[in-house]
Parts: structure tokens; sequence; C-alpha cells
């Protein structure tokens, strides 16, 4: 049963599985493909392609020095948050020059999550403008390197302007049960989502 097509506010009947489609969103070298491969239980697709002179000037990476590859089409990883619920994982390339690729990734997702870096919170902003746009829902995972937060949520929301009901949660994106908790925290605000819709009048 496709889960971007169901009757999200129930869960599936005894031995029948729902499949959905996440797709991880944010700047450019913020941990999106780490996330995917972190949490896949499969071994993950990946588009990495080693960064030649050819993006000097156009790809900043000043921010991420030690960065030496970039995602150029997608990533893709597979997970069972349990028996009945599998997501499938698509990661969306950073930089400018592949945001055409968006409107394909995002086709069919019944949500994203849009991955931040607080030193450059600047980075995100047009995933969050491009999923509002396309009133998608999505949730803020504040990806936290060296095992460190900044920023507690607040701030960040503040900052990002965002409404008061869009999820803004913490993680380690090289650890997998932290993303799991975000990709599970994502799905719980889809279903109320999409439960508070159901119910409003008419």
């Amino acid at each position: 049963m496709d889960f971007a097509g169901s009757d999200m506010s129930r869960r599936p009947a005894a031995g029948r599985v729902t499949s959905a489609k996440i797709v991880i969103a944010g700047g450019f070298g913020v941990g999106k493909t780490t996330l995917v491969g972190s949490v896949s239980e499969i071994t993950p697709l990946t588009t990495e392609a080693i960064m030649t002179s050819a993006g000097v000037g156009v790809d900043d990476n000043r921010q991420v020095p030690g960065k030496t590859t970039t995602t150029v089409a997608m990533d893709f990883g597979r997970i069972s948050i349990d028996r009945d619920l599998i997501l499938y994982l698509f990661g969306t390339p950073g930089q400018t020059r592949f945001w055409f690729m968006w409107d394909e990734l995002v086709r069919g997702a019944i949500g994203a999550v849009v991955m931040v870096d607080t030193r450059r919170l600047a980075d995100c902003f047009a995933a969050i403008d491009f999923f509002e746009h396309r009133r998608l829902p999505y949730l803020v995972a504040i990806n936290c390197f060296d095992g460190m937060q900044y920023h507690n949520a607040q701030d960040v929301r503040d900052a990002l302007a965002i409404s008061s009901d869009v999820p803004v949660v913490s993680c380690d994106a090289r650890n997998r049960e932290s993303t799991k908790n975000v990709l599970i925290s994502l799905v719980e605000y889809v279903l109320t989502m999409r439960r508070s819709r159901a119910v409003a009048p008419a």
C-alpha cells in the first residue's frame, strides 16, 4: 500500500506494509548523505563525486574545508520503522546548480527533513521556502557537529522565522538511533497534520 495515497490517520491492517517517501534536504555539506548512510538498513545509493577545480567559485566550501566530495544527483536509503512501516529516503543535492532536480525528488513524498548547521543557518532558507511553497510538511533537524549544539531549538526557530507548529529537533547525523528518531518525529508530525485537516470544519 502506498503511504502517500493512504489514509494515514489509521494504521494498516495486520500483515500489510505501508511505505512512504521522505526527502532529506538542506544546504551544502550539512550532513544529508551522512544521515541517509547512518540510518539506512540497506547499502545506500549515493552519487558522491570528487570536488574538482571546476567547482571553484561555484561551490562554497569555506565552512566545510575538509569536504572533498559532493552529491550530484541524490542519495537513497531505506529503513523499516516497524514491521508495518518502511520509509524510503531521498537526499537532495545541496548546491544551487542542482536544484532543478528537486521537483522530481519530492514527487510523492509525504514530508521532508531540513537539516541545519547553526554555524550557517542561511544555507537552509532555500529548502524551507521550497517546501513551504509546495505545502509539504517538514521539520528542522539541527545537526550537532562535534557533538555540540551551539543554539537551542527556540533560537533556531526564531532565526528561521518558521511557524510554531513546525518541529525543531536536534540530532547527530552519524548516529542511527538519533536519525531514526528524527524520521519518527516527522511521520508523527505528518499524521497529526492530516488528522487535524480531516476534522477541520468545511
